[in-house]
Parts: C-alpha cells; sequence; structure tokens
C-alpha cells in the first residue's frame, strides 16, 4: 500500500486511475481545480477512507506527504485548452515545476501525462518516441502542445540533476465513460450527434486517421509504466490500429442505429492528418498492448451517455462553462 497523490483526479482519466489505485489497496489523494474536472466523476469515493480530495491549482505549490505522484493536471480537448491558454501553458510549466519539487522532496516517483500532441502533425508515420516531431509553437494549439514539450523536458532534467525518479507516458486518443459530452473531441462530438439524430459533422474528407485506446486499456499501461523500474524514457500508450474519421462516424452510427447523416466541414488549422503510436516500448518494457476493440469500447462509452440524457444536466449544457473562479484569465 502507498500514498498517492493524483493531479487532475477528478478528471476522466484521474477519475479512471484513482478508482483502479483504490481497488489495489492504496491510498489516494485527488488534487484538481475543477476546470475541467467534474465533481460527478469522484462522487462515489467520498466517504471511502482511502480516499482524499483537495481543491487546489498546481500553479500553486502543494504540500502534502506522498510517495507516488501521477501528474495528469492540464486541459486536453482543444476546446478547453484553448479557452483559457495562458492558464494551459502555466498548468503544463509552472503547475509541472511544482509537482516536481514536491516529488523531489518527498522523494516520490512521479509520473508526467504528456500526450501524442508533441508529435504534432508529423513526417514519420507511425510516431516512435524518439522522433522530436513537426509543431507550430504559434498556431491555436500550441498552448497545449508547447506547454506539453516544456513539461517533458523540466522532468528529464529534474531527474539528470536532482535524480528524481520520473516517468512520461505520452497519451494517444484514448475514450470511454466519463468523458465529457461537451469536450469537443472526435468520439464524444460522433456519439452525442447520433443519439440526438442530427448530422455528424467530419472535418475535411474525413480520411485523417487517429488511433482509439478504451480507457480501461490506458489506465493499465499508465500504472504499469509507472511500476517498472526497466526506463526513464518517455513511452507510448495508444492502439497502434488506425481508424478513418469517416469510418469513425459511420462505425457510430451503425452501433447506435441512427439515422444521423455524415456533413463535412471545413478542417481546422494545425489539425494532423495522420496519429498512429508505435508500441514498441510499450510491450518491451511493460508488456503492455491494448485488449479492448473499438467496437466493444464505443458501445461502452453510448451506454454511458444514455445515461447521462437521464440524468445529468451537463447533457443539454451545449457551452463551454467551468467553476467560476477558473475562468478568470491569468
Amino acid at each position: 500500500m502507498a500514498t498517492i497523490v493524483v493531479t487532475g483526479g477528478a478528471g476522466f482519466l484521474g477519475s479512471h486511475l484513482i478508482d483502479r489505485l483504490i481497488a489495489r489497496g492504496d491510498d489516494v489523494v485527488c488534487v484538481d481545480n475543477l476546470f475541467t474536472g467534474r465533481k460527478d466523476n469522484i462522487r462515489h469515493l467520498i466517504g471511502n477512507p482511502q480516499f482524499e480530495f483537495i481543491r487546489h491549482d498546481i500553479v500553486n505549490p502543494l504540500y502534502v506527504e506522498c510517495d507516488q505522484i501521477y501528474n495528469l493536471a492540464c486541459p486536453a480537448s482543444p476546446v478547453s485548452y484553448q479557452y483559457n491558454p495562458i492558464k494551459t501553458i502555466k498548468t503544463s510549466s509552472v503547475g509541472t515545476v511544482n509537482v516536481l519539487g514536491l516529488a523531489k522532496r518527498c522523494q516520490a516517483r512521479i509520473l508526467h501525462a504528456s500526450t501524442s500532441e508533441i508529435y504534432g502533425d508529423p513526417e514519420v508515420h507511425p510516431q516512435t518516441e524518439d522522433y522530436w516531431g513537426h509543431v507550430s509553437s504559434t498556431g491555436p494549439r500550441s498552448c497545449y502542445d508547447e506547454g506539453k514539450r516544456v513539461a517533458e523536458s523540466l522532468c528529464v532534467n529534474y531527474h539528470r540533476s536532482h535524480g528524481v525518479e520520473t516517468r512520461i507516458i505520452r497519451i494517444f486518443n484514448t475514450y470511454g465513460p466519463r468523458m465529457d459530452p461537451n469536450d469537443g473531441r472526435v468520439v464524444s462530438n460522433f456519439i452525442n450527434q447520433a443519439l440526438r439524430g442530427q448530422d455528424i459533422s467530419v472535418y475535411g474528407d474525413g480520411s485523417q486517421t487517429r488511433s482509439f485506446c478504451f480507457v480501461d486499456d490506458l489506465i493499465d499501461g499508465m500504472i504499469r509504466l509507472m511500476d517498472q523500474d526497466e526506463t526513464t524514457e518517455p513511452v507510448n500508450i495508444g492502439n497502434p490500429v488506425e481508424t478513418s474519421m469517416l469510418e469513425l462516424a459511420q462505425t457510430v452510427i451503425g452501433l447506435i442505429g441512427s439515422q444521423s447523416e455524415i456533413v463535412h466541414m471545413p478542417l481546422p488549422k494545425d489539425d494532423p492528418t495522420r496519429r498512429c503510436p508505435d508500441i514498441t516500448r510499450a510491450k518491451t518494457y511493460l508488456d503492455w498492448e491494448p485488449r479492448v476493440s473499438l467496437a466493444s469500447g464505443l458501445s461502452s462509452t453510448i451506454d454511458y451517455y444514455r445515461q447521462l440524457r437521464d440524468t445529468d444536466d451537463i447533457w443539454t449544457n451545449s457551452s463551454h462553462q467551468h467553476e467560476p473562479e477558473a475562468t478568470v484569465p491569468v
């Protein structure tokens, strides 16, 4: 049993991670400012003696005691991280300095949640961890992409300079229950449009691809990476099976039995045309690869959104809203 801090613990991935850690017997301190995290994601844990919630923004120093830290705090969807781009950059830079400082003081191992976005619109396919990326430092996505690149550099240099035990996971597209239905990501968009009988918006001609990993597989890889001692290098965790946006839309329509039609919209600026991980390192060091099929994972996600229609007003809230104190630009 360990005491583990999870920053961003009320978010989509963080809440699933906490469930898994508590199930294996760990004590968990969930840290979240609720900028994009939701109390409903962790409500079932309130009162559990293994669980503690602290409402806190990691841009400010954090003082707790722990054995491990999972740093998942950062808006992850384009709608969220472009809503307040300066705050996004500060979370990945100043915030990462603060959690690395906590790890140094506590002599705790830290896993930082990086992203496939550090590869940008890749010129190498599939993407291996030694590829440096093709990223715009001034585009609309740069607040997230470059922030995550800085955070990786901070992790590596805290390890080299101070001996902090760091792990870096590069997360590719992940989906599943507890995804915010209004976060603007393709899986949530397609499912919600199809459930409502609306036209499904496909950007460009729909030939651009992503690799979709179900949340249970992702969390399994994340924990394996934290607990292994063979490498401190970044490790891709994602599904190496490519799916085009057109194929995804057609699959969602078929699973729901919707009458939605596909309509094409202009392609957003800096939107990557292909994204697919090389997971050789994950197989080698973690003995990990995804197991949940796209159809099975989408079915679970569709069931979750169907339940939201009747039980949660976030379903009907099409605007992007946050807790009041999180909206002040900094």
